[in-house]
């Protein structure tokens, strides 16, 4: 009985240091380009009419951290992108000018999926997450029917959305390894609504709050309540983040 429990201690001993060995921990630094697709692309004129955002590419920034034991990894990304979109109100109205401007900050976790190859420094991986996003920006209208001429700050708005991505891992030395990635954020699954910030209801309305959600006094034909169905937003981003190895 003694040898046994002697036995069984070492052994644990043994498990547990194994799996300590191939425990790893990343932490890193990046930025990347960002793509809006579906209703946050368009043009400015789509944004005028309340179809679409009308962002054009833009630019993130992150920093990761990654915990891999046996192939599977749990991550967590703080990101800040910023978009944005510039053109007329009207295609008649050619004195018209929208420059709109949306930053997103994003917390993201999820597990992560590798795969090695034998010999190579490369790797691969695939991934799934969960993001909280903070929206924020500026809208600025000059000459522009139905909206008085300045800049006004977009409501800050908080949705929960979720993701899908992938990259290639090469480490190019022991304790440095460069990640480039690319994933899908959809950034408004959950959460979406219609919010006016005036008392006297106006257009101005619909540009100073996120609006993902169809205003629930929209008419066709209004000049004021003009977003008659829900948003998407949704975007690809591609980052090179630098890892570094603890």
């Amino acid at each position: 009985m003694k040898h046994l429990t002697i036995l069984s201690t070492v052994f644990i001993i043994l498990i547990s240091t194994t799996t300590f060995s191939q425990i790893t921990l990343q932490v890193g630094a990046g930025g990347g380009y960002i793509s809006p697709t579906g209703n946050y692309a368009g043009s400015t004129e789509d944004f005028y009419d309340g179809t679409k955002y009308g962002m054009s590419s833009g630019y993130n920034f992150n920093a990761k951290v990654r915990v891999g034991l046996l192939g599977l990894s749990l991550f967590g990304i703080i990101d800040y992108s910023s978009v944005s979109g510039e053109g007329q109100s009207e295609s008649d109205n050619k004195n018209s000018q929208i420059e709109n401007t949306q930053n997103i900050l994003s917390f993201k976790a999820g597990p992560e999926f590798s795969f090695d190859i034998p010999l190579s420094p490369i790797g691969f991986y695939l991934d799934g997450f969960l993001s909280v996003n903070t929206f924020s920006g500026t809208v600025t209208f000059q000459g522009v029917s139905g909206v008085s001429s300045g800049e006004y700050d977009l409501e800050t708005a908080t949705r929960v959305g979720a993701g899908v991505g992938g990259g290639v891992l090469w480490n190019i030395i022991p304790l440095i390894t460069l990640d480039f990635g690319a994933n899908y954020n959809w950034y408004n699954l959950f959460g979406k609504q219609y919010n006016s910030v005036n008392t006297n209801l106006q257009r101005l309305d619909a540009y100073t709050s996120l609006n993902d959600d169809a205003d629930p006094l929209y008419s066709a034909g209004s000049s004021v309540h003009i977003i008659g169905e829900s948003r998407e937003i949704n975007a690809w981003a591609f980052t090179l983040t630098v890892m570094f190895g603890i």
